[in-house]
């Protein structure tokens, strides 16, 4: 049985709810206005649950959830608030505060059964199927989960640490390639240097030259001053290369000649200096493939492929998947969330197609609109949408080849730019493919 505050100053509507709510097998207690309401939650009465209106005479039900959410003993508890007038604002007011639903009047018997079946799920985290709080989270980068497939990373990092050699990290996007460079640099002896990063593919190509290397003053329009450059901040350090597949022919020669030389020279300088740093380099792409192509140098590769890290696509280490969740879920917010069976059989079940960073991303989400301190299956239902892909269209294969791959490559491409909302690079990344690549493409099928 549950007992349930009802605060209302309508009396035939706070009557009614609470026979209806008495009949449902619950307990209830009647306030007609707000400070009767919070003289009764100041006490020591048992409440499991509270219906409150939101326009009442006295005070409104948003001032009584505020105050309500200001008790130390009472600040968790599931509140539905009742309106008979919605508004973006009073709803979006209400759910801000934590309210666990927002209902309008008249509310039916079914309806209320349903909405306290969901209330009793999400507050009961002792039950079966309840898992545990991460705790003691520090903040500092790691990769989580006990695969066999990361315990092997892990070993490779430790083993990679020990030495001052370039890695090279390869793997899908969102897989957490700059988490493991992070982990490397605070495991090795330059864990006291910087760390800088660096997205070789969010940069243009005329500007990456100056943000690695540094310029002098005057060395091109708008120079105003001398910049140092990436190599040169991460002295002593650590200097993450992300996206290295996705880095100019051109460009890839005067990175391969300051790793040999132990140098970098500013542009507009006629004097070199020396660089004391270790290289991280990461990317999503198949680097020998772009050799092969000759999108890559070869050189290159085997001065960056010193000791290769592959991290390993989430959908081949689940037992991966539920660590990090309950890990994103406890970092991403102060109030205590727990995963239901339910959940959990629904995370284990989606596909993450989008790895770590996109089961973040839900973790966050559901940190903050989940309705009550037990995560349900409900509140993942999202994820179902997330995987639905489009048909396939059969009529492609009774084109002929050449005809059959531009329509595909053309939509493959309105669909990269739209994802992307027009960022080229960023079009480019989802593709995979070089930006050079892109605007040939772009050009060609006349998409510019």
């Amino acid at each position: 049985m549950t007992r349930i505050l009802i605060v209302d100053d309508d009396d035939a509507f706070r009557e009614s709810l609470a026979e209806t709510l008495a009949d449902l097998g619950h307990e209830t207690m009647e306030a007609s206005n707000g400070r009767d309401a919070l003289r009764l939650l100041a006490s020591d009465a048992p409440v499991d649950c509270v219906f409150l209106d939101f326009r009442m005479t006295d005070m409104s039900g948003i001032d009584v959830l505020e105050r309500l959410r200001e008790m130390p003993d009472r600040n968790a508890l599931p509140v539905v608030v009742l309106t008979a007038f919605a508004t973006s604002d009073n709803t979006i007011h209400a759910m801000r505060l934590g309210a666990f639903e927002h209902l309008t009047k008249p509310v039916g018997r079914d309806a209320i059964s349903t909405l306290l079946a969901k209330i009793a799920e999400s507050s009961e985290p002792g039950k079966p199927g309840a898992t545990s709080r991460v705790a003691d989270d520090t903040g500092e980068p790691r990769l989580i989960g006990t695969s066999d497939a990361l315990r092997e990373v892990q070993k490779q990092i430790g083993r990679a640490a020990a030495t001052d050699s370039t890695v090279l990290i390869t793997g899908e996007t969102g897989t957490g390639k700059e988490v493991a460079a992070r982990v490397l640099h605070d495991a090795s002896k330059r864990r006291d240097g910087p760390f800088v990063a660096i997205n070789c593919a969010a940069i243009p190509a005329e500007l990456l030259e100056s943000e690695l290397f540094g310029h002098a003053k005057g060395a091109f329009t708008g120079a105003v001053s001398e910049r140092a450059g990436r190599f040169v901040e991460a002295r002593r350090g650590t200097l993450f290369l992300d996206e290295i597949g996705d880095m100019p022919l051109a460009m890839q020669a005067k990175l391969l000649r300051a790793i040999q030389e132990r140098s970098v020279m500013p542009l507009g300088s006629n004097r070199p200096v020396d660089i004391d740093v270790r290289i991280v380099t990461a990317t999503h792409r198949e680097l020998q493939a772009e050799v092969i192509a000759r999108t890559f140098r070869e050189d290159l590769f085997y001065r960056l492929n010193v000791i290769p890290v592959h991290l390993p696509p989430l959908r081949d280490r689940p037992v991966d998947i539920l660590p990090l969740a309950r890990h994103f879920l406890a970092s991403a917010g102060s109030a205590a969330r727990l995963l239901s069976a339910g959940a959990e059989r629904k995370l284990l079940a989606h596909a993450w197609p989008g790895n770590v960073r996109e089961l973040k991303n839900a973790m966050e989400r559901v940190q903050a609109l989940a309705r009550g301190a037990l995560v349900t299956e409900d509140d993942l239902a999202f994820l179902e949408t997330l995987a639905v892909a489009p048909a396939f269209n059969h009529a492609l294969l009774d084109l002929p080849l050449p005809e059959a791959v531009e329509r595909l490559e053309r939509a493959a491409i309105e669909r990269a730019l739209a994802a992307s909302s027009g960022n080229r690079a960023e079009a480019a990344r989802r593709l995979g493919i070089s930006r050079q690549s892109l605007y040939t493409k772009l050009a060609a099928y006349g998409l510019s």
